[in-house]
């Protein structure tokens, strides 16, 4: 056998590319690959969306929530902080994202409508969590569960808010690019 054909460590083009691991063909993260905060994340957008459709109860979605697959690899403290901290400032989080919006707030799906909740109510409770990595959170979200282009729509609300809601944070960041 021979080996002209072997590539060289300066022949690129022989290798195929390998595709990036952790994610489906449409790019969105495996289940395999998500933390444990990205899966509450999941399960509270879920949930959220069933009271944004439904109107019902933060006690019954969370009752049916928790008995859904795969609820106990999720972060429970940041699902329950997200569901009933989005919930509970229903109305709050509703006027900080109406003034971005470039349509009522009612005529947002309800998956656009529940991720911006999440990223709102993040923004402004969890500081624990980067702005950035918020951002990226609920753009995977509405890439995974929301329609075509509703996940570039997240992201230009929630680049919009993000100023808003911390910006000593986005400021810093921004000034750490340009240097």
């Amino acid at each position: 056998m021979s080996d002209e054909h072997a590539p060289t460590p300066a022949d690129t083009s022989a290798t195929p590319r390998q595709p990036r691991k952790g994610l489906t063909s449409t790019g969105v993260r495996k289940a395999s690959s998500k933390s444990a905060r990205s899966r509450s994340r999941e399960f509270a957008l879920q949930a959220l969306y069933q009271h944004l459709v439904g109107r019902n109860s933060a006690t019954s979605i969370d009752m049916f929530t928790r008995d859904l697959a795969g609820f106990h690899k999720s972060d429970a403290a940041h699902y329950d902080a997200l569901l009933h901290g989005c919930i509970e400032m229903e109305a709050d989080l509703n006027v900080l994202i109406t003034p971005k919006l470039d349509r009522k707030l009612e005529e947002l799906s309800p998956i656009e409508h529940a991720c911006l909740w999440i990223g709102a109510y993040e923004l402004m409770h969890c500081m624990d969590v980067p702005w950035r990595v918020v951002l990226n959170e609920v753009i995977e979200l509405a890439k995974e569960f929301g329609g075509t282009d509703g996940h570039k729509y997240v992201n230009g609300i929630m680049n919009a808010l993000a100023p808003e809601l911390r910006a000593d944070e986005v400021n810093a960041d921004k000034a750490g690019k340009k240097a």
